[in-house]
């Protein structure tokens, strides 16, 4: 049986840094010129004793609600972020708990940031569709603020917090979730990383220290790092062959898909893909001015505010691309 996206909702923490906060910070910005260059006016920062499985969970209360699901009818959690509780046990099992989801429900991590969503939405398919769960709570989160650099102010002006909360269910209507594209290269991945914390560089171990990367930023190994040009190469370079093989996939065409929603890396890089692969404006739905680069979540932040704001509407067509750390890519064609 077919495989649908039935509903979505997200959370974004209270605490807001403005591009005011970051010029003060750094004079040598503006507010003006940071959102020029990033198409970011707002990141929403989590609280100190607020984590990424926090927002997944704050996300899935609201989706409850917004759209009357009962926690009893789930029978799967799917829970995709780059920040786990502990390294054991299983954050998906804490988030049943917390959530009051039946222990007969399964649960699984997937560690998984820019393209987590898409190939989260994969596996949620492949449990509808072959192992015939009726409902995957599909749940993304991500605080990375946390591991940013105080001093990166290429980092501070992208990313911010969030959760997001999907049902994927099986479905006699109209609508479903279509084939995948997925990729890796796993060469690339140290372009965006934080080398120290896991079982290569325990923090016990090493002892992290702040100097200039190669790309003239502070750094420290401790934190999240990101080398701003090669990521834009590879994203000027992967994302449209990509859109270009999930559009072959489904024997597709530019004109058959009624929005693309990618994943919400930069506003500038968003404009110059669309503009690079020729979609038109109206197509193309952008929605990272008010919450910044929330990492797994921006692709179901972007949909669901495409939902809202009748940019997407029923029967529409739409193709979903993410790319980035891993280095990952994935995409998939819904139908809404």
């Amino acid at each position: 049986m077919p495989a649908k996206i039935q509903a979505i909702s997200y959370y974004l923490p209270e605490a807001i840094v403005t591009n005011e906060d970051l010029a003060a910070r750094f004079p040598e910005w503006t507010a003006d010129e940071i959102e020029h260059q990033t198409g970011i006016r707002n990141r929403h920062y989590s609280a100190y004793n607020e984590i990424a499985s926090d927002c997944a969970q704050k996300a899935a209360e609201q989706l409850f609600v917004e759209h009357n699901i009962l926690p009893q009818d789930i029978d799967f959690v799917l829970f995709c972020a780059q920040g786990s509780d502990y390294h054991s046990p299983t954050t998906a099992c804490l988030l049943q708990h917390h959530l009051g989801i039946p222990k007969s429900a399964g649960a699984m991590d997937i560690n998984l940031g820019c393209s987590g969503f898409v190939y989260s939405l994969a596996i949620a398919k492949g449990l509808v569709e072959t192992l015939h769960r009726k409902n995957v709570l599909l749940l993304t989160g991500e605080t990375i603020t946390k591991s940013l650099h105080p001093e990166d102010k290429a980092t501070l002006a992208l990313f911010g917090d969030a959760g997001a909360a999907a049902l994927v269910s099986h479905t006699t209507e109209a609508g479903h979730i279509g084939d995948f594209v997925l990729g890796s290269d796993g060469s690339g991945a140290d372009i965006m990383m934080k080398r120290n914390g896991g079982f290569r560089n325990p923090l016990h171990l090493v002892w992290g220290l702040d100097y200039v990367n190669d790309y003239d930023q502070v750094a420290n190994d401790n934190c999240f790092q990101m080398n701003g040009l090669a990521v834009f190469s590879f994203s000027m370079r992967q994302a449209p062959q990509l859109v270009k093989s999930v559009l072959e996939l489904h024997n597709a065409t530019f004109d058959d898909i009624d929005c693309f929603i990618f994943h919400q890396a930069n506003g500038f890089m968003l404009e110059m893909l669309r503009k690079k692969m020729r979609i038109p404006s109206e197509k193309f739905f952008v929605y990272i001015a008010e919450c910044g680069n929330t990492v797994s979540s921006t692709i179901p932040i972007a949909l669901c505010e495409a939902l809202q704001q009748g940019r997407v509407k029923a029967g529409d067509r739409v193709l979903l691309a993410a790319f980035g750390v891993g280095l990952s890519w994935a995409g998939t064609i819904i139908t809404v």
